[in-house]
């Protein structure tokens, strides 16, 4: 999914469109329904720049350098569902509805005071993840002794979302070291972004941006140095399965999140890269997430993509809605079922 840098020019230039639906879980849900865990989701409030959107587009449009071209890529089309955002001044209360109905706790990430927020009100709900960046401008970074007062003292639990491949960067970059090694010192899991950014636009909407350093084999050198760090690869590394598999197999400490990816391309292309990893056998390290942001029923669609996938076996559809995550963030999964 593209970082949040991108969602103002997403959403208020297009509807994106999909003209493959899917079923949505039932409405009655209640904590008797099976927990899932939400590994990436956003602190956002209200925005009143939102239009609907339609889940898992069915294609990319080329732009024209002679024009003038916008931000975003996906094409413009009908489809069913639709999502919608949420009413002025209710974006929280209803994400943290849904949450509640479908029995969910989310990983939110965001800036310390934005996700204070949502974990004040929601404090059973909410897991706090923050990063060590001020906005998207390289070198504006937070200094490690305040990140490490987070993390010891004020209740933040996952470092990210670490966004370096905006900047064009790689994960590896020993400018940013630091920060990977006081998560290593904290035993504190790190969820980078990597693979692909923006609606297939990226040139035009951030010229900074480098698909090429979202390839998972950029973290070799970062997880060699940290030998213990925990790492959750947002996006599954999508589309560069081939280097995922291959950072996977060479590394047991990896997990990846399927979060964005989920609902923003194809849905034959969603579900043939979710196959490709537990067919690879890595099923017991694919995590559900939805970059859950603006559409309150984001999170129940994105629920729906894991529920109706034939090719999952119901104990394969468990692990990633619930127990891989549980495992990666070391829940206490006692009570859950």
């Amino acid at each position: 999914m593209p970082h949040l840098r991108f969602v103002s020019a997403i959403v208020a230039s297009v509807t994106i469109v999909s003209m493959a639906p899917v079923t949505t879980v039932a409405q009655n849900t209640s904590t008797t329904v099976p927990p899932v865990i939400d590994v990436h989701a956003h602190a956002m409030d209200d925005a009143p720049w939102a239009t609907p959107m339609c889940p898992n587009t069915s294609k990319f449009t080329a732009s024209d350098p002679g024009t003038k071209e916008g931000p975003i890529g996906w094409v413009q089309e009908e489809c069913t569902p639709k999502l919608y955002p949420a009413a002025k001044g209710q974006y929280i209360k209803e994400v943290l509805a849904e949450m509640e109905r479908l029995n969910v706790t989310s990983v939110i990430f965001g800036d310390p005071a934005s996700v204070q927020k949502w974990k004040d009100a929601a404090p059973a709900r909410v897991i706090a993840g923050t990063s060590f960046g001020r906005g998207m401008q390289p070198g504006a970074l937070v200094p490690v002794d305040e990140l490490r007062g987070l993390f010891t003292k004020g209740g933040f639990k996952v470092m990210g979302e670490i966004g370096l491949q905006y900047q064009g960067l790689s994960p590896s970059d020993m400018s940013v070291d630091q920060y990977f090694a006081l998560a290593e010192e904290l035993d504190i899991p790190v969820a980078i972004h990597m693979g692909t950014g923006g609606s297939g636009r990226a040139n035009v909407a951030r010229s900074t941006f480098r698909g090429s350093m979202g390839n998972p084999l950029l973290l070799e050198e970062l997880l060699a140095r940290h030998p213990k760090l925990r790492v959750q690869v947002m996006h599954a590394g999508y589309p560069m399965i081939d280097n995922m598999l291959t950072l996977l197999q060479a590394n047991s400490h990896v997990y990846v999140d399927l979060a964005g990816l989920i609902w923003s391309y194809p849905l034959k292309e969603v579900n043939r890269y979710i196959e490709r990893l537990v067919d690879g056998g890595f099923g017991d390290r694919v995590m559900f997430g939805t970059d859950q942001l603006v559409w309150p029923k984001l999170m129940a669609y994105s629920i729906s993509i894991i529920q109706n996938a034939d090719y999952l076996t119901p104990e394969q559809k468990r692990d990633i809605l619930y127990n891989n995550a549980a495992r990666f963030l070391r829940i206490d999964t006692k009570s859950a079922k």
